[in-house]
């Protein structure tokens, strides 16, 4: 079962709330959870408990709170419609600086191991506030799920100073070829820089229980992005 951490915006606009679940020895490194466009949903939950069964004290931002505190949202119908409606009001640059604002709440919780560093992962909106993560804070991996619109953001990645991996789905129909070869001519090669494109995968190849859930390619992405963050932040 997991707790809510309140955290204070660093611009004084308010507080946001963000799931916590803990790992089984009651400490460890902070990985941050990045949501889809459906908010901190019962999936994105089940995804830091994961995270949590892996070692890490995993934590969740509510990064709409901005706009509407406390989003929960299913796939479809009118769940779906309002999702990209929020989406469409999200301010990616107060985003970020969100996600900064929560390494630094998860810096000072008991549990966390601050010295072994702190990583993201990230899904859909998530992944596209990974690569930007990695390019503007001090996180030490970060991992992106099928981010949308990175190819419009690629001259960040000279800032990038720990890990990124990313994982690609070659059926994303958010994330076309062109698109696809733009991000890797402007990230293969870059050191600390993973990306792993999944033939026959859509978008969100890797939420359970999803319509496009692809279980073998899920799986895989879950044991690269593990390996990243072991070899970054720990638990060793």
């Amino acid at each position: 079962m997991g707790s809510t951490l309140q955290i204070e915006a660093t611009d004084g606009s308010g507080r946001f709330d963000a799931y916590v679940a803990l790992p089984p020895s009651g400490r460890g490194p902070a990985v941050v959870i990045g949501q889809e466009i459906c908010g901190v949903n019962a999936n994105i939950r089940a995804v830091a408990d994961r995270y949590a069964g892996e070692g890490y004290v995993a934590v969740a931002p509510d990064l709409f709170w901005r706009i509407e505190p406390g989003v929960e949202l299913g796939y479809e119908g009118a769940d779906r419609e309002k999702a990209f409606s929020l989406f469409g009001k999200f301010d990616v640059d107060k985003g970020v600086e969100d996600i900064v604002t929560t390494f630094a709440a998860a810096r000072r919780m008991p549990e966390v191991d601050a010295a072994a560093g702190a990583g993201f992962v990230g899904f859909c909106l998530g992944g596209k506030l990974a690569y930007l993560t990695a390019a503007r804070s001090d996180v030490a991996c970060s991992v992106g799920y099928y981010g949308v619109g990175i190819e419009h953001l690629l001259e960040e990645a000279a800032n990038i100073r720990g890990r990124l991996v990313l994982h690609i789905a070659e059926g994303d129909a958010f994330c076309p070829g062109k698109v696809r070869a733009a991000i890797h001519a402007g990230l293969d090669g870059r050191p600390n820089v993973e990306l792993y494109d999944y033939p026959g995968c859509e978008h969100a190849f890797a939420r359970s229980g999803g319509l496009r859930h692809n279980p073998a390619a899920a799986e895989l992405a879950h044991q690269r992005s593990l390996a990243a963050l072991r070899r970054e932040i720990g638990p060793h």
